[in-house]
C-alpha cells in the first residue's frame, strides 16, 4: 500500500505531547476577516485527551467524532501500522464503483467554491494549527462534524484538505468521519469497502502528564512501541484502545480512482 503525506514523526511528538497535548477547538465560528494564515486562537484548546469537550450537550460519541477532525488533522496516514485499524478492501463490483464515481461527482462539485479558501472560512471552515508546517492542512466544520454522527451528504464534508502555498492554500480533498461505535457494515453503506479503506486510530499510550514536554516518543503516542494497556500502566501512561472516530479520505480532483480514493 502507497504511503503518502506522512508528516514528520518528531514533528507530530511535539504537537501532540507538547503543553499537554492539544485537542479539540471548542464549537466557536471563526471571524471570516480574519485570514487563517495568521494562526489559530488556541486559548480554547482542550488539554485532556480524548474527553475532546465540543459542546456542553454532545454525547461521548459526538465529542469523539469532533475531536478526530482537529486532533488528528495534522497528521496524515496512509499506511498499515500498529496503531492504525483499516477496513479490509472488499471485492470490487460495479455497483460500488458507481456509488463511488456519484459521491466524487457531488463532493467536487460542492467543493469547488471552496478553491478560494476564504470562502471556507467565511462559511464556518476552521483551519487548525496553521503556523506549524503540514503536508496538508485541515479546515474543519464542526456543524459538518456533528451532523456526520447521523447522516450522510457527500457534499457536506467534515473537512477540507489543503496545501499551502506561497500564496495561500491550495484545495486537494476532503474528509469524512463516523462515529467510532459504527460497525464496517455501516461505513460500507457511506462509503463502499472495496472502493476504499476507513481508518480508526488504536492502542495509543499516552506519557504521564509532567513527562509529555520530554517524552519517550519510541514508547509513546502514534508511532511509539507500546500496545497493550498492562505495557502502558507499567511505563506509568493513560492507555486509549480506541480514539477518534472512523475517518475517510478522498481527492476529487485527482485523474484516476485509485488517487482519488488514495490506495
Amino acid at each position: 500500500m502507497k504511503t503518502r503525506r506522512m508528516l514528520p514523526v518528531g514533528i507530530f511528538a511535539a504537537i501532540l505531547f507538547a503543553s499537554g497535548v492539544p485537542v479539540a477547538a471548542r464549537q466557536k465560528q471563526p471571524n471570516p476577516a480574519k485570514d487563517p494564515t495568521q494562526g489559530q486562537d488556541t486559548s480554547d484548546m482542550d488539554p485532556d485527551m480524548p474527553g475532546m469537550k465540543m459542546g456542553q450537550g454532545a454525547s461521548g460519541d459526538q465529542q469523539a467524532e469532533n475531536g478526530a477532525v482537529s486532533a488528528m488533522s495534522h497528521m496524515h496516514h496512509h499506511q498499515m501500522g500498529p496503531h492504525m485499524y483499516m477496513t479490509a478492501l472488499r471485492p470490487s463490483n460495479p455497483e460500488d464503483w458507481k456509488k463511488a464515481d456519484t459521491i466524487v461527482q457531488q463532493l467536487r462539485e460542492a467543493i469547488e467554491k471552496y478553491k478560494d479558501y476564504h470562502v471556507a472560512v467565511s462559511e464556518g471552515f476552521r483551519i487548525f494549527m496553521p503556523n506549524l508546517p503540514q503536508a496538508e492542512y485541515h479546515f474543519t466544520n464542526y456543524q459538518n462534524a456533528f451532523l456526520e454522527s447521523f447522516t450522510f451528504d457527500p457534499a457536506r464534508p467534515t473537512s477540507l484538505l489543503y496545501k499551502k502555498t506561497k500564496t495561500g492554500y491550495d484545495l486537494i480533498g476532503a474528509m469524512y468521519t463516523m462515529p467510532k461505535r459504527v460497525n464496517e457494515e455501516q461505513l460500507n453503506s457511506r462509503v463502499p469497502l472495496s472502493v476504499a479503506q476507513w481508518h480508526l486510530h488504536t492502542k495509543l499510550c499516552m506519557p504521564p502528564k509532567q513527562e509529555r514536554g520530554h517524552a519517550d516518543f519510541t514508547k509513546f503516542g502514534f508511532q511509539g512501541s507500546i500496545l497493550t494497556k498492562p505495557a502502558c500502566e507499567e511505563a506509568g501512561g493513560t492507555f486509549y484502545p480506541v480514539i477518534f472516530g472512523w475517518m475517510v479520505h478522498v481527492y476529487p480532483f485527482e485523474d484516476s480512482r485509485e488517487k482519488i480514493w488514495g490506495q
